[in-house]
């Protein structure tokens, strides 16, 4: 026999007893928690119970616990037991999963960390609600019902919004996705929830607030809204199918469709204000964009506050994605927009509809969609996107009000010595005699 072959089967002989008389080892202890998952709030703390099993004669000396993840859980401190039967206190850290074990010892503890319901979060929904169908009170009142009608008749802007909201957007949103997050799933998810959402409430206070043309911008959030009931189940159950494999995702309707009633009834009530109550309706539309404005700041500021705790999982691939959906929607349905030689009111609604996701909708999707925690950790992307939508726009509407204070004459000048007729001529928009009067004054 050649010496070499010996010293191997040696060699193997020894490693196999020596498995052996760990394996022996190891199933002569083991740890068992009770129970055997927790399910905690962050920053909570809770009791846990834990029992040595040993062979009969066995016994040991300590084990020492630790967190796989101690972002998520922490226990005290090199924790090591010493008696068979105990207790030791688990706190939770923030959102996510993670397991408790005891070194080189069968025996897990399952840890699921999730957020508690807050009464803020009620308040900020609530209060926007509130908020958001005063604001549309006011759309019913300054809206052109006649230009919304000429939209529908002649539909290339609404035709371009929707090509840009329901095929741009869920292809840059999945982009996105997998370009920031290769290995991360659940964000992938949560960009591409974002991405196939309708537009967004905000965008036609946008348009109002930087002078765009509001009669459309409204006309696209409309059909937006409703398309929803079609667009997003057909985008979850195609592409969307490449980053979960499950088809059972359930699409709330109800809660779209109350999106759709929430919208289309203040709009309803302000004109009826506009036909019958002359007075009421000249001021509501006078402090349209002033209201409009604080309704924004009241939103970022509010939103900002009421999930300071997802800042713990910004990384810049997140900064970078909540920028990139939106700015680049922005772009392109500009660009969309001049190509097809839209008149400028008309290509700033565009952009800034296609680029406006109404990011409530998709929190919503992954919150009751998905179990928790998952639920609240994919909602990072469109909280992200939600705080980077609107700079680009507060910077526009800054720029606009410095060149008003330092070229204070030139809207007049460029408005007050033409005729309604002849801006009409240049923007194809009817121009009603009471938004010129505003606009001088």
């Amino acid at each position: 026999m050649c010496p070499i072959s010996g010293m191997v089967q040696f060699l193997i002989v020894v490693v196999t007893l020596l498995l052996l008389c760990h394996a022996a080892l190891v199933r002569s202890l083991e740890i068992v928690f009770e129970p055997k998952n927790v399910t905690l709030h962050m920053y909570d703390t809770v009791p846990v119970n834990y029992s040595i099993i040993t062979d009969p004669g066995e016994s040991f000396d300590s084990l020492q616990l630790y967190v796989e993840n101690d972002n998520v859980a922490k226990i005290e401190e090199s924790l090591i037991i010493t008696n068979p039967k105990g207790s030791f206190n688990l706190t939770g850290n923030f959102l996510g999963r993670t397991q408790i074990r005891a070194m080189s010892v069968p025996g897990k503890l399952d840890v699921t960390v999730i957020r508690k319901k807050r009464v803020i979060d009620t308040v900020f929904t609530s209060s926007v609600a509130t908020l958001v169908s005063i604001i549309y009170i006011n759309f019913g009142c300054a809206l052109n019902w006649g230009e919304m009608l000429k939209n529908l008749k002649r539909p290339i802007g609404p035709a371009i919004g929707f090509t840009g909201q329901f095929l741009v957007m869920p292809l840059l949103s999945f982009g996105l996705g997998k370009v920031l997050f290769p290995d991360n799933p659940e964000m992938q998810l949560g960009m591409f929830f974002t991405g196939v959402s309708p537009a967004g409430g905000a965008s036609n206070i946008w348009t109002v607030v930087l002078d765009g043309n509001m009669d459309l911008s409204v006309t696209m959030t409309t059909i937006s809204t409703l398309a929803a009931f079609g667009m997003i189940p057909l985008w979850l159950f195609t592409l969307g199918k490449v980053i979960f494999d499950q088809g059972d995702i359930q699409v709330p309707y109800s809660q779209i469709s109350t999106y759709a009633i929430a919208l289309v009834i203040p709009l309803g009530i302000g004109f009826l204000i506009s036909r019958y109550m002359k007075k009421v309706s000249t001021f509501l539309v006078r402090i349209l964009k002033g209201f409009s404005g604080l309704l924004l700041l009241f939103i970022v500021v509010f939103a900002i506050v009421t999930n300071l705790y997802l800042f713990e999982l910004f990384s810049w691939e997140i900064v970078v994605a909540g920028m990139g959906l939106p700015y680049l929607g922005y772009f392109l349905g500009y660009a969309m927009a001049k190509v097809l030689k839209q008149p400028p009111p008309d290509c700033l609604a565009i952009a800034i509809e296609t680029g406006i996701q109404n990011t409530g909708i998709a929190i919503f999707l992954l919150r009751f969609t998905l179990p928790q925690p998952q639920g609240d950790l994919t909602t990072v992307a469109p909280v992200s996107v939600a705080m980077m939508t609107p700079v680009p726009l507060l910077l526009m509407f800054i720029y606009k009000k410095i060149r008003a204070r330092i070229y204070p004459n030139f809207k007049k000048l460029t408005v007050s010595n033409r005729t309604p007729q002849e801006l009409s001529n240049d923007n194809n928009i009817p121009v009603r005699e009471d938004r010129l009067i505003q606009t001088i004054s």
